[in-house]
């Protein structure tokens, strides 16, 4: 058995070069086969608001719909390491209820780790989390939670702030940061420039690693996908197939058959 990933064993992994592999999870039986198949890093992202819910945002998710999930799939990974996503809200006020929040991850649905969005912004709050024993994941570039205030989701290529954003949220005590929606070339000067690693998402292929949205990778999501999502499987039209075929089973009386009755 491997031995479980940690915030050391990730910093090592940027300094042998070896890429880091992540994806998101919400529930046991998805975050099981993730673990199983080596994955190091499962995130349990505020975006099960969009891909779980059914909501147009991520902005809805609250404390304890984020604490339910994340539970889940701390009890499927053995290996992985396993981060809770801070929700909108959940950080932004007072410090001591931050780390309140934040301490609930580890207490109470067992992660390793958390992970909020903001550059210098959020310095305070990854201070005040690391100093109280819990390990950040920053988020930086476009971030969700901030879609109104960006005007949408869209591609950040102020590269100056970017970088100086990077180096903050290092200097404040995050473990790693996200990445997300940044020109490659930006991304590539970032990930150079910082000690922690950088993990991407729509972020070209010389970060540290890479993370999708599970439901997005494997085709569950039949959405708007983003340009920087490749399709790995198409399990919706599985899944369709099959509910069809048993639906129209149990309408023409052919299941269950007698391989399917007890005797």
């Amino acid at each position: 058995m491997q031995s479980k990933v940690t915030t050391s064993s990730l910093i090592k992994m940027k300094q042998d070069k070896q890429k880091i592999t992540a994806l998101t999870a919400y529930d046991f039986p998805f975050a099981s086969m993730l673990d199983s198949q080596g994955i190091d890093m499962v995130l349990v992202g505020d975006s099960l608001g969009m891909v779980v819910q059914g909501k147009e945002n991520t902005l809805p998710v609250t404390m304890d719909e984020a604490v339910y999930h994340t539970s889940m799939v701390s009890r499927a990974c053995s290996r992985a390491m396993v981060v809770g996503d801070m929700p909108f809200m959940s950080y932004q006020g007072a410090l001591d209820r931050a780390v309140e929040n934040g301490g609930r991850f580890l207490k109470e649905a067992g992660a390793a780790a958390v992970k909020l969005e903001g550059g210098a912004d959020v310095c305070p709050v990854i201070e005040a989390l690391a100093k109280a024993g819990i390990p950040v994941q920053a988020h930086i570039g476009l971030t969700p939670q901030s879609v109104h205030q960006m005007g949408g989701f869209k591609v950040q290529r102020d590269e100056e702030r970017l970088l100086q954003d990077g180096k903050d949220v290092q200097n404040a005590g995050a473990f790693s940061v996200v990445l997300e929606g940044i020109p490659s070339p930006i991304a590539a000067k970032i990930t150079e420039e910082l000690v922690i690693p950088t993990i991407g998402i729509g972020a070209g292929p010389d970060c540290d690693g890479q993370i999708l949205v599970l439901h997005d990778m494997l085709g569950i999501n039949d959405r708007f996908l983003p340009k920087f999502v490749k399709k790995y499987a198409d399990l919706a039209a599985l899944a369709k197939q099959g509910v069809s075929e048993y639906v129209e089973e149990v309408r023409k009386g052919s299941f269950p058959s007698a391989d399917y009755e007890y005797k």
